[in-house]
């Protein structure tokens, strides 16, 4: 008889439809294909002038034919998207009626949204009277699309009318790690019994010139421009920074009761669900990884899996000089010895760091590893760090079946989280 709870009693968690947009394409098929091929998507900015940056590359997805162009729309128009092929692959129509959980960029109008309202507003009489003047303006002429800017929750809630969620959306944002937090939500929503499925769904549309000056004024952001395609190299000796990028990913999550009982395709286990916070600097992770380690054995624990058990990795991988290293130190910690064995490679050189969204990105991308039997590499792996000894599957796919798979989050503001993902149980 197949088990349908885990190691404490709880419900399994099962993933039944998925869907992904990246700076390579447009939904799953497109991606893994790219993936699996060393492609690269990160290119020259050409959404707007890059004159006097520093770094003027990005993974942004230009493909889509929006009406309004800024980070609210985009990022709306690409979880739209991935939502629909996810529930499509689950076979799901009609109102979704569950909760939604959804990783959102802390987004804000515009420089260009700003300035006009500023012009609209008029001159300033006093130094302290330009709120008051930005409201009259806006009263005197209303403007929806900066007024939607503006409003932290207005993608789940157009997201959720769009799908018929349950209940009021939840909005968060937890940094690099808000992908896999809002997975986490919707699994422990259904280990406790509130719900039989939740919708979950990372997005971030929100590379700009600002970003770009704000990454870049942390030392974050590399500035090997050219060419654009090798800038992105996690675990190498001359990794300067991480490339800004842009993408969505939506994860069907159902009971596993629930999912075979309606004779839905199971794509993979989330097992195991780790999250600790890191107090050591606004951006900058502890050194010696004790946050990242607790994460990933909490993670583990969580999962009722040993280390041993573990068969790739899909690393945070950002490209960093500190991150990497942070990493490397976090899981030789947990995987002693053995760590030189397991593959471990970083989706990051390919897609860039999709921010917001890279924690669902890369689940998705996990579960295609079990599913495909294909381990993505780590392109521009030609000039390794002495001092990270890790198989990063280098510049080539390896075809390997694996049947558990960790994926590690590690963000800004101490945020970090880490997944455990399974191939079906018998």
């Amino acid at each position: 008889m197949r088990a349908t709870r885990d190691h404490l009693g709880r419900p399994l968690v099962a993933v039944t439809g998925m869907g992904v947009m990246t700076s390579l394409g447009q939904g799953l098929d497109d991606n893994w294909r790219a993936l699996t091929s060393g492609i690269s998507g990160i290119h020259a900015i050409s959404r707007f002038p890059t004159d006097g940056l520093s770094t003027r590359i990005a993974g942004t997805v230009d493909f889509l034919d929006l009406p309004v162009q800024n980070a609210v729309e985009r990022s709306y128009a690409m979880a739209q998207e991935t939502t629909i092929e996810a529930l499509a692959q689950a076979g799901l129509s009609g109102d979704f009626n569950g909760p939604l959980f959804l990783a959102a960029p802390p987004i804000e109008p515009e420089w260009s949204a700003r300035f006009a309202l500023a012009d609209r507003a008029g001159p300033s009489e006093k130094p302290d009277d330009a709120y008051d003047r930005f409201l009259a303006a806006m009263r005197v002429r209303p403007d929806p699309a900066f007024h939607e800017a503006a409003l932290f929750g207005s993608v789940s809630e157009r997201l959720s009318d769009r799908f018929g969620t349950r209940g009021l959306p939840v909005t968060l944002s937890t940094a690099c790690a808000s992908g896999a937090t809002a997975i986490q939500l919707g699994v422990e929503a259904i280990r406790q019994g509130r719900t039989d499925r939740a919708l979950t769904v990372a997005t971030d549309g929100s590379v700009s010139a600002e970003s770009l000056i704000r990454f870049a004024l942390l030392s974050a952001l590399s500035t090997q421009n050219d060419p654009p395609q090798r800038a992105s190299k996690p675990f190498t000796r001359d990794r300067d920074g991480f490339v800004i990028a842009e993408g969505a990913a939506t994860l069907v999550l159902e009971s596993l009761d629930a999912a075979l009982a309606r004779g839905a395709r199971i794509l993979g286990i989330l097992k195991g669900c780790g999250e600790k916070a890191d107090l050591f600097h606004r951006t900058r992770s502890s050194p010696d990884g004790g946050p990242a380690i607790a994460t990933i054995r909490a993670a583990l624990e969580d999962a009722g899996l040993g280390e041993s058990e573990i068969g790739y990795i899909n690393a945070h991988g950002t490209s960093t000089p500190e991150n990497d290293k942070m990493e490397y130190g976090a899981m030789s910690a947990v995987f002693g010895d053995r760590l030189p064995q397991i593959p471990v490679s970083s989706n990051k050189s390919m897609i860039g760091h999709t921010l917001t969204a890279a924690g669902a990105v890369e689940a998705v991308f996990s579960l295609q590893t079990m599913q495909k039997g294909t381990m993505p590499p780590t392109i521009n792996y030609l000039n390794p760090d002495p001092a990270i000894m890790l198989d990063v599957v280098p510049n080539v796919k390896r075809d390997a079946q694996v049947t558990a798979v960790l994926s590690n989050s590690f963000g800004f503001g101490g945020q970090n989280a880490s997944l455990v993902m399974t191939a079906e149980p018998a």
